[in-house]
């Protein structure tokens, strides 16, 4: 063919189809909004999409796409009434969370010096107030969380189009720095602030992911490979484990190394393999060929929440200055016991600081230690140090309830939290 009979044809460059999947995330959350989008939350209470103006800018972040080699993010949300927004302060504020175990300060977009007492003055008459916890994988690697926190909020602010009344507090006391941020039901000019669920569970999640890579640069494949070599010995469900459960048909998994682009993440599934069978929760009938338990996922989480129970236990016994060796710890188990368990508290905390569902650790006269939840309590009715209690399976029409009923025997020093929300 002659040179001069070829025409290219100019245009623009296609992606293949990755565009076309963004815009139609984009005109879904663009209808949804025009239309009200509404959706339920387990609880009944209705959530609408946020003002239509801000849906064309956070359109990207409320499905939750993000740049590959983007660093993770866990953001967990609660949508609840203003009752016991005090005592929330006053939790996510107690003693022991600052790098050096103080108490804690709450921030703002304006300062560092944030005062819960005016924040609860102003949020008298919202209709709900929004509570958010939010951890970067890699936050042990930034100096201040807070330059991060009242980025994510503005750029929060720029997706929905309005401005918004929060306030904030870093908490350094576990092995991952996390903060909590409070958020008014009110945006502030005093209209009722409704969020789309889409973008609580994702949007702001993709914000945090994009903030922290921008900080601290795309994950390295190095990094994104030591990460998981750590997740091999785990007893909780990790990255691997999806990868294996989305790999296997039926529960059953045909491990190849012939078929595995990358020798590396092979040797990882198989050390991940071995250690689920360790577990109980995978067999090797055959070589290479491997059958999972059916409930591999919940049986690892739970596995997971046990974890973090002795390790509750085991800062508590440090802080109280007793040693015991780990047979005697103990969970106390609602269902199966009957006897109450009578002891010393030693340590008091929140299971999950987003519900204030609080726990206690009680050094038993029986020579053991045992751990319980007490669901959500009052401030005034919450265990203190050094009190003698009693511990019992709660029962409603002879079923064990969610909490254990605790009785105060003899007050001791109790030591509640006393910090105010300034």
């Amino acid at each position: 063919m002659p040179d001069s009979d070829f025409k290219p044809k100019l245009g623009r460059i296609r992606d293949g189809g990755r565009s076309k999947s963004l815009r139609n995330a984009s005109r879904v959350l663009e209808q949804a909004g025009k239309a009200g989008g509404r959706r339920r939350w387990s609880s009944g209470n209705t959530l609408r999409l946020g003002p239509q103006r801000g849906l064309a800018s956070g359109a990207l972040a409320a499905a939750g796409l993000v740049a590959p080699g983007s660093r993770r993010a866990i953001v967990k949300a609660r949508y609840t009434k203003l009752a016991g927004g005090a005592a929330h302060l006053r939790y996510i504020l107690r003693d022991g969370i600052t790098r050096d175990g103080q108490s804690g300060q709450l921030y703002d977009a304006n300062g560092d010096d944030a005062s819960g007492r005016e924040f609860l003055g102003r949020s008298e008459g919202d209709p709900h107030q929004f509570r958010f916890i939010i951890a970067a994988e890699d936050s042990e690697r930034l100096a201040d969380l807070k330059p991060m926190i009242r980025d994510l909020m503005s750029q929060v602010e720029a997706d929905l189009g309005v401005k918004l009344d929060w306030v904030a507090v870093d908490h350094f006391n576990t092995g991952h720095p996390h903060t909590h941020v409070v958020l008014r039901g009110k945006d502030a000019d005093g209209r009722d602030l409704i969020l789309a669920r889409q973008y609580i569970s994702h949007g702001i999640r993709s914000r945090v992911q994009e903030l922290v890579t921008l900080e601290l640069g795309p994950e390295t494949h190095l990094e994104r490979m030591r990460k998981l070599v750590n997740e091999v010995g785990q007893e909780r469900m990790t990255r691997l484990d999806y990868g294996i459960r989305a790999q296997a048909e039926d529960n059953v998994l045909a491990l190849s190394a012939t078929h595995e682009a990358d020798p590396t993440r092979h040797a990882m599934r198989q050390g991940r393999l071995k250690t689920l069978e360790g577990l109980g929760l995978a067999e090797e009938r055959y070589p290479g060929v491997w059958v999972l338990d059916a409930e591999l996922e919940p049986k690892l989480r739970r596995l997971g929440e046990r974890a973090d129970t002795f390790k509750a236990m085991d800062r508590a016994l440090a802080a109280a200055g007793i040693e015991r060796g780990a047979g005697q710890l103990a969970v106390f188990e609602k269902g199966d016991r009957r006897t109450p368990v009578v002891g010393r508290v030693v340590g008091v905390g929140l299971v999950d600081e987003i519900t204030d569902r609080q726990y206690v650790v009680v050094d038993g006269v029986d020579g053991r230690v045992h751990y319980a939840e007490l669901g959500r309590r009052a401030s005034d009715t919450a265990p203190g140090k050094d009190m003698i209690v009693s511990l019992a399976a709660d029962r409603l029409g002879g079923r064990p309830q969610a909490a254990t009923r605790i009785e105060v025997l003899s007050p001791g020093t109790p030591h509640h939290p006393s910090v105010s929300p300034n």
